[in-house]
């Protein structure tokens, strides 16, 4: 009877140990800089256009890269493009400095995005967008961080495809998608031939970051303001046939409301 009882709480202790052991391994992230690369297929994207002709689109590379940082604590986060964007084998396309940049406060549910318009900043504000998504069982490794499969739409037909993993706590994610169980590490989105991906993560070592919201740019609070911004983003629009205030504002705030 002893002996079965010892055998009993050995069991029980090497059980215990084990489980100590794998949580200890599981390193949760709460501060970390994320670099994201995003590809835009501009040969896919620009295959209809009626004002390139075909020799021009022939010497056009197949992808435009560019390079994006995502800074975040345990609850805010800001999305930036890098100093320095690399345009990879497109050199159809000019390269100039970004100064578009997302800020996220989570716990407050609302963000604020510095928009870059003829050579002038603006501040946009806006509420976190809450999207609906479908979590699969799919698996696939990102910048060796495990990340599951999830899938939502925005505006009404356009399919995202994102995968987000656990290890990383905020609920944040490139380009202002969130809501997942985890960070984003992976999007993509047909519709635009364009995708999202994370390559590498400062996580080691890094002091909790100390994040704030963008404050150089003209405000746009008052509704004399966003005229002027609207005014200045669609000066060279086609006036007979103008587009409407809902899809300038998505193409402003980000891919979505």
């Amino acid at each position: 009877m002893k002996r079965n009882n010892i055998r009993f709480f050995c069991l029980i202790f090497s059980m215990c140990l084990g489980l100590q052991l794998a949580t200890a391994q599981t390193v949760f992230i709460k501060s970390a800089k994320i670099i994201f690369e995003k590809k835009v297929n501009i040969k896919e994207q620009l295959a209809n256009n009626q004002w390139l002709n075909d020799e021009a689109k022939e010497k056009m590379g197949k992808y435009r890269t560019t390079n994006w940082e995502y800074s975040f604590n345990d609850s805010t986060s800001v999305y930036r493009a890098k100093a320095k964007e690399s345009l990879s084998d497109n050199a159809f396309f000019f390269s100039a400095d970004n100064t578009d940049e997302l800020f996220t406060d989570f716990a407050k549910s609302n963000r604020m995005k510095r928009k870059s318009i003829m050579g002038n900043d603006f501040i946009l504000k806006d509420s976190i967008p809450r999207l609906k998504w479908k979590i699969t069982h799919d698996l696939r490794k990102i910048a060796g961080y495990e990340c599951r499969k999830a899938i939502a739409m925005i505006n009404d037909t356009v399919t995202v495809v994102a995968f987000y993993t656990d290890e990383i706590l905020l609920k944040g994610g490139p380009e202002g998608f969130t809501g997942l169980p985890g960070m984003i590490l992976g999007l993509a989105i047909p519709r635009y031939n364009t995708t999202w991906f994370a390559t590498k993560i400062e996580a080691k070592n890094v002091d909790i970051l100390n994040i704030t919201a963008p404050a150089k740019g003209k405000r746009t609070d008052t509704e004399k303001d966003f005229k002027k911004m609207i005014d200045l983003y669609t000066r060279y629009d086609d006036k007979k046939n103008p587009r409407k205030i809902a899809d300038i504002k998505k193409e402003l705030y980000s891919l979505f409301l």
